[in-house]
């Protein structure tokens, strides 16, 4: 229970910080509710739970396999960053919420799962928390990454939860002006990644 309690503080404390993912799923309630948002974030927390496997697991195979493709993957996230920012700026609320909803459950989901997956550097936070615990995570590994699973889950349905609760004082104009700033902050990261390199 106590690796559990643990690997919810982890996955909260991981899926907190507002990035081009937190971006995205504030949009994407915003355009198209609670239960889209929620699923793009749900997305990220399939992600983390991936690379916490990996990193409790010792799965040095993958792990090296990874790092030494940290470039190519943050190429790849970069500039899919960079596309989804340009095309967030440039529609307008109304096309947004058609796309959103045309794009669907299984859509959000597997487009936020391959922008957290293209973040190598993910398994080497969680490989630090894993090395910092000892031996004692690797027994209660199954602990440690559901905990990190849920306290990821757990951020995003609070996140999602309070944007769609505000979602309604947002007109026209108003959807409009996120929309443009989500643009200019997820293309930003895109850049910030691949200059980064």
């Amino acid at each position: 229970m106590l690796f559990l309690i643990k690997g919810l503080i982890l996955g909260i404390s991981i899926a907190a910080p507002v990035g081009p993912i937190g971006v995205l799923c504030i949009r994407r309630t915003l355009a198209s509710g609670m239960i889209i948002g929620f699923i793009s974030g749900l997305g990220a927390a399939t992600a983390d739970a991936i690379y916490g496997s990996i990193a409790a697991l010792g799965i040095s195979a993958v792990s090296t396999f990874l790092l030494d493709n940290q470039s190519y993957m943050r190429i790849i996230g970069g500039a899919f960053l960079i596309y989804l920012g340009y095309t967030t700026f440039k529609s307008i609320p109304s096309q947004i919420a058609a796309d959103a909803r045309g794009e669907g459950i299984v859509g959000s989901y597997i487009s936020t799962l391959f922008l957290t997956i293209t973040n190598p550097l993910t398994i080497m936070s969680f490989a630090a928390v894993f090395a910092g615990l000892g031996g004692s995570a690797i027994g209660n590994s199954f602990s440690l990454v559901l905990g990190v699973f849920l306290g990821s889950m757990i951020w995003w349905l609070i996140l999602s939860g309070m944007v769609n609760a505000l979602r309604h004082n947002f007109d026209q104009k108003r959807l409009k002006l996120v929309n443009q700033f989500s643009g200019i902050i997820i293309t930003s990261f895109g850049v910030f990644s691949l200059i980064s390199l």
